[in-house]
C-alpha cells in the first residue's frame, strides 16, 4: 500500500515523462517534415532543370507519339494535295472535251444551216423566169465603186404602171428583184398554170437510215432508247462511249463518262458524220 505522498511523487513523474515523450515527438515530427521538404524541393529542382526520371520518361514518349503523328500528317497532305491536283487536270481536260465537242457540233449545225440556206436558194433561183444575167449586173454594180461626181442615172427593171413611176427609180435592183421573187411565188401558188413548171428539186442522198419515232431512235436497222450506253465514232477520232438521255424529233442527247452532256443530229447520223453502235461491254 502507498501513501499519499508516494502516489503523488508518482503522478509528477508520469508527467514528466509524458511531457518529454510528447516533446521528443514533436521534434521528430519537425525534423520529418523538413527531410520531406527539402527531398521535394530537390525533386522539383530536377523537374525544372529536366533531369528526373518522372519527367524525362513521360516527355519521350509524348515526343515519339508527336513524331509519328507529323509523318502521319505529312502523308496525308501529300495525298490530298495529289488528289486536288489530279481531280484539277481532270476538270481541265473534260472542259477542253467538252469545248472541242461542243464546236464541232455547232460547225455542224452552222454548215447544215447554211447548206439548208444554199438549198432554198437554189430552188428560189430555179423557180423565178429571170436570166443569170440580171444578177450577175447587180452584184457586178455593188461591187463597183459609185462616182461622187457622175449622176446616179436608173433605169426600170420591168415596165409596169404606177401612178407614181418614180417609186420604181427609189429602189434598189436587187429590192426589185425580191419583190418579183415574192410576186411570182404567189402566182404559183394561186395559179400553178400560169407560170413554168418549177424543175424537179434534187433530194439528198442519205447514206444511212435514221429516224426517231416515239422516242426511240432507229439507225441502220437497229432501235436505241433513252439510258442505253452507245459507242459514238467519229472519223479520224477516237470513239466515245456515252449514255443516251433524250431522243427528240430531231437530235439525241447523250451523257459522256465525265457528266458532261452533248447532242448529236438525226441528219448527221444519216450524212455518215457520226455513227453510232451499241456498246455492250
Amino acid at each position: 500500500e502507498m501513501d499519499d505522498e508516494d502516489c503523488e511523487r508518482r503522478r509528477m513523474e508520469c508527467l514528466d515523462e509524458m511531457s518529454n515523450l510528447e516533446k521528443q515527438f514533436t521534434d521528430l515530427k519537425d525534423q520529418l517534415y523538413k527531410e520531406r521538404l527539402s527531398q521535394v524541393d530537390a525533386k522539383l529542382q530536377e523537374v525544372i532543370a529536366g533531369k528526373a526520371p518522372e519527367y524525362l520518361e513521360p516527355l519521350a514518349a509524348l515526343q515519339e507519339n508527336m513524331q509519328i503523328r507529323t509523318k502521319v500528317a505529312g502523308i496525308y497532305r501529300e495525298l490530298c494535295l495529289e488528289s486536288v491536283k489530279n481531280k484539277y487536270e481532270c476538270e481541265i481536260q473534260a472542259s477542253r472535251q467538252h469545248c472541242e465537242s461542243e464546236k464541232l457540233l455547232l460547225y455542224d449545225t452552222v454548215q447544215s444551216e447554211l447548206e439548208e440556206k444554199i438549198r432554198r436558194l437554189e430552188e428560189d433561183r430555179h423557180s423565178i423566169d429571170i436570166t443569170s444575167e440580171l444578177w450577175n449586173d447587180e452584184l457586178q454594180s455593188r461591187k463597183k465603186r459609185k462616182d461622187p461626181f457622175s449622176p446616179d442615172k436608173k433605169k426600170p427593171v420591168f415596165s409596169l404602171t404606177f401612178p407614181r413611176p418614180y417609186i420604181v427609180y427609189m429602189l434598189q435592183d436587187l429590192d426589185i428583184l425580191e419583190d418579183w421573187t415574192t410576186i411570182r411565188k404567189a402566182m404559183a401558188t394561186l395559179g400553178p398554170h400560169r407560170v413554168k413548171a418549177e424543175p424537179p428539186v434534187k433530194l439528198e442522198k442519205h447514206l444511212h437510215s435514221a429516224r426517231s419515232e416515239e422516242g426511240r431512235l432507229y439507225y441502220d436497222g437497229e432501235w436505241y432508247g433513252r439510258g442505253q450506253t452507245i459507242c459514238i465514232d467519229k472519223k479520224d477520232e477516237c470513239p466515245i462511249s456515252a449514255i443516251i438521255t433524250t431522243i427528240n424529233h430531231d437530235e439525241v442527247w447523250f451523257k459522256r463518262p465525265d457528266g458532261s452532256k452533248s447532242k448529236l443530229y438525226i441528219s448527221q447520223l444519216q450524212k455518215g458524220k457520226y455513227s453510232i453502235k451499241h456498246n455492250h461491254n
